[in-house]
């Protein structure tokens, strides 16, 4: 058992209000689009969101509409879809629109920009907070109808974004525990059939006796984590030498920032005592500073150069950022 730490406990990220920015559902949107070299697909929604914000953030810059759809080009998008896109991402209110003439320019609303700069700050944050356990565990018990399953399911969906997992059918547990919002939140949806316990495992010395941290899939984690490094890091000899440059630096600079940004979801941050050794997380977030920052000043040359195509220049709004400058909240220039 790890011994007693005095150390804060680490705040998990809540990133469903991102989740939601980048999400297609019930929009009716575009198909996914895939990019050559992507591990996985992505949405032209979540696509023009992560292009925006990466070289917008802080001060909201206006994109002129022919540069965005002009960079989702290089990522295969056609025209009409991002067109398509642009003006879903406006009835959503993620996007916000100016026109001069017949020239039209977007940029991130107040609300989306505050939700994706606190998303991309908790990402930028996930595994640097000091790794302490004090040996207890939060238990939450509930009790649903089986015929209220839109509230079941909700609940069972916000205890996941808090980190949590089921042990058993409605007993759901996690080594940290549940911050003042999420003690609300759960109150909220659980409608008084709950209870919360905080307690130390008491092991019976049994084969039978399953261990809390079996309610997550530690392996299958591992391999997200390990598919994501073997993916990245025979990038970075390249990235040293200057040898990955404009549109190729952007793709990258996305690419890996849309792989890296789920696994806050994925891994709940379960202290490394209770995790098999050589657990991979540090190492995946080494690969991913490595990328995305060594990038940040070609993807920023390039992303420059297609605007001033479409608006003349110079425009340094338009700038990218860093992990190390989202870590500390400020962007990078």
């Amino acid at each position: 058992m790890p011994t007693l730490s005095t150390a804060p406990e680490p705040t998990l990220p809540n990133l469903s209000h991102l989740e939601e920015i980048f999400s297609d559902e019930g929009d009716g949107a575009v198909g996914p689009v895939r990019s050559p070299g992507w591990q996985s697909n992505v949405s032209p929604q979540g696509l023009t969101v992560t292009l925006i914000a990466d070289y917008t953030f802080p001060v909201r810059a206006w994109l002129p509409s022919a540069a965005i759809v002009a960079l989702l080009g290089e990522f295969r998008v056609t025209a009409g879809a991002a067109r398509t896109t642009i003006s879903r991402l406006m009835r959503r209110g993620v996007l916000e629109g100016s026109r001069q003439g017949r020239y039209s320019s977007y940029r991130l609303t107040s609300q989306a920009a505050v939700d994706l700069w606190s998303g991309a700050s908790s990402i930028a944050t996930f595994t640097t907070q000091p790794d302490s356990w004090d040996g207890r565990w939060t238990l939450i018990a509930f009790s649903v109808p089986e015929q209220e399953s839109t509230r079941r399911r909700a609940l069972r969906t916000a205890l996941r974004w808090r980190g949590f997992a089921p042990l058993y059918d409605a007993l759901w547990v996690s080594p940290h525990p549940l911050t003042p919002k999420g003690r609300i939140e759960v109150a909220d949806l659980a409608r008084g059939a709950v209870t919360v316990f905080r307690a130390r495992q008491e092991d019976l010395g049994t084969e039978i006796d399953r261990n809390p941290v079996e309610a997550w899939d530690l392996p299958g984690i591992a391999g997200h984590y390990q598919a994501f490094i073997d993916r990245w890091s025979g990038l970075l000899a390249h990235i040293s030498t200057d040898r990955v440059t404009g549109a190729d630096a952007v793709r990258a600079r996305t690419e890996v920032m849309h792989a890296y940004r789920h696994f806050p979801i994925l891994d709940p941050l379960l202290p490394i005592g209770l995790l098999p050794p050589d657990w991979p997380r540090s190492r995946a977030r080494e690969v991913c500073v490595a990328v995305y920052d060594g990038l940040f000043q070609p993807a920023q040359d390039h992303v420059r150069s297609v605007v001033t195509r479409f608006a003349e220049g110079p425009h340094p709004d338009i700038r990218a950022h860093t992990i190390a400058g989202m870590s500390a909240g400020i962007g990078h220039g």
